[in-house]
């Protein structure tokens, strides 16, 4: 199993979890995906927030900001959706998905495992 399959994979044990991507914010394309909701479309979540990640980008840069984003959440009544950017040499350009139940999850506890996950993220 790739190391991406296995960051999947740990990112969907996460309790709550609805789904998750790897996604390019070059190109907006999902690398590997894994969810089995019905109302929550990976491919379409992956391009639109690659927009979200690269307008915070600019924004940045703009600020003269010279720090990396740690995470992006956006809270809907049902849903924590956290965008975490890959900062290892190996993953620059990509992102972790994470779509969670409120309801089911811990906030504080998926962002800390995201973190894991990422760090050991080598694509």
């Amino acid at each position: 199993m790739s190391n991406l399959d296995l960051a999947l994979k740990d990112m969907m044990s996460i309790d709550g979890a609805i789904g998750v991507a790897v996604v390019d914010y070059n190109s907006g394309m999902a690398l590997g995906q894994l969810g089995s909701s019905k109302t929550l479309d990976l491919q379409v979540a992956a391009a639109g927030n690659t927009e979200v990640v690269r307008a915070k980008l600019r924004t940045m840069d703009q600020l003269g900001i010279q720090e990396e984003i740690e995470d992006i959440l956006i809270s809907i009544s049902s849903q924590y959706h956290i965008i975490r950017p890959v900062t290892g040499r190996k993953g620059k350009g990509l992102f972790l998905y994470l779509a969670l139940d409120r309801n089911r999850g811990n906030l504080a506890l998926a962002r800390h495992r995201l973190r894991e996950i990422e760090e050991n993220l080598e694509i």
